[in-house]
């Protein structure tokens, strides 16, 4: 415990060099923590949001852009396709469930999505108010749309025309609140749900000039897209195929697309990755040289040391206790600051209607940031604390 207290007195004896020792070690690791929980928090929304659904069949476009529509509500969808041949589709002997989306309005910048109740028990969601629509025009609002719009269960709203805040509104059709749904971390948490009737009915209220016209308009009604699931993972082979060659539709497989977009994000957590490094060995420079140059300039105080009894493994040991007192203290303020950076990260998102990710958490990853900031203190105070182990008492006073 004494040289603990004495390697503490000895790294704030000079607080300059500490303190920009500290600094440098501080921002590699926190780059580092940053980074490690943001592509942890990253992947398990993908992996959420993605769970049970095998491939999405929508209009012929980008297969990238029909996933980050279709299932993470974060893009535009690409068009349209036929009802009849969703419902051919969802035949198919290979289909075990299908679940239509219907997108193309909003409230308040939160999509609406028009589908079936398999939606919401396909992600496991629970009510925390009221219950499932019954008829169409009545919706269910996730746990972030109840609270940012402060909604509850008999409330009215109007959506509007598109998938931003700003369309023109469908005044004359107004939706009814059945039901709030409790917070479960999945993309349902930002969606207004409804009846995909409740669509068809707004948009062709709003476009039927007459009866005859919207007889026309029934006729030929449309989903934005389709959810599938198959009925055994071969189908994964064949099915994608015969919708991609066989009808104006294309299939996209989730899990082939996220695997490319991750790619293409993994780039940049390379580069974070990179500059923690820089920091890091920066980091471990500064604080060798702080310590060799310790040694020298305290040629007094290790005299004293060994006068007084202390053997040359415990004057080493001073040198390597500061080291570990700088990987303490910067391991502490690294993993604190990447946490309130991915805090305030889930915030710009939360307000963004994006991807949803939680702020605090600790994946497994994250305790390679202690073991590498001990790590870099330890091989910066190795040569200085051999150093001081091999010094002579005599050559010591003498230098005095």
């Amino acid at each position: 415990m004494k040289t603990i207290a004495i390697a503490w007195r000895f790294l704030w004896s000079r607080p300059l060099s500490a303190g920009l020792n500290l600094l440098l070690l501080s921002l590699g690791l926190t780059s580092l923590s940053f980074v490690l929980l943001a592509s942890h928090q990253i992947d398990k929304a993908f992996e959420r949001d993605l769970a049970g659904i095998d491939v999405v069949v929508g209009a012929k476009g980008s297969p990238m852009q029909l996933i980050l529509s279709g299932v993470f509500h974060i893009d535009a969808p690409t068009g349209n396709i036929p009802l009849g041949a969703v419902k051919e589709l969802e035949q198919h002997p290979q289909v075990a469930q299908l679940i239509p989306i219907s997108l193309g309005d909003s409230y308040r910048g939160f999509r609406i999505v028009g589908t079936t109740p398999a939606y919401i028990t396909h992600y496991s969601a629970a009510f925390a108010q009221g219950g499932m629509w019954t008829a169409p025009m009545q919706a269910v609002l996730g746990a972030q749309v109840a609270a940012q719009t402060g909604l509850k269960v008999g409330g009215r709203f109007e959506g509007s025309h598109g998938l931003a805040a700003g369309g023109d509104s469908h005044g004359q059709t107004l939706y009814v609140v059945s039901g709030v749904l409790a917070a479960s971390g999945s993309v349902l948490d930002r969606l207004v749900l409804t009846a995909t009737e409740s669509v068809w009915q707004v948009h062709e209220a709003d476009t039927a000039l007459d009866a005859e016209d919207r007889k026309v308009l029934e006729a030929e009604r449309e989903l934005t897209l389709a959810l599938i699931r198959y009925r055994t993972p071969l189908a994964a082979v064949s099915f994608p195929r015969f919708v991609n060659t066989t009808t104006e539709m294309q299939a996209a497989a989730p899990a082939l697309e996220i695997t490319r977009l991750l790619k293409l994000i993994g780039v940049g957590t390379d580069v974070l990755r990179a500059l923690a490094g820089v920091l890091l060995l920066t980091a471990g420079l500064s604080v060798f040289i702080a310590l060799w140059s310790a040694v020298r300039e305290r040629r007094a105080d290790l005299a004293l040391l060994r006068m007084l009894g202390a053997p040359p493994r415990k004057v080493a040991a001073l040198l390597l206790c500061e080291a570990l007192w700088l990987a303490l203290l910067a391991t502490l303020i690294g993993v604190l600051a990447g946490q309130e950076l991915m805090v305030a990260l889930a915030w710009f998102v939360q307000l963004d209607k994006s991807v949803l990710i939680s702020g605090l958490a600790w994946p497994a990853e994250l305790w390679s940031v202690p073991v590498l900031a001990v790590a870099v203190a330890l091989l910066s105070a190795l040569l200085p604390a051999f150093e001081a182990y091999r010094a002579n008492v005599s050559e010591l006073l003498q230098s005095r």
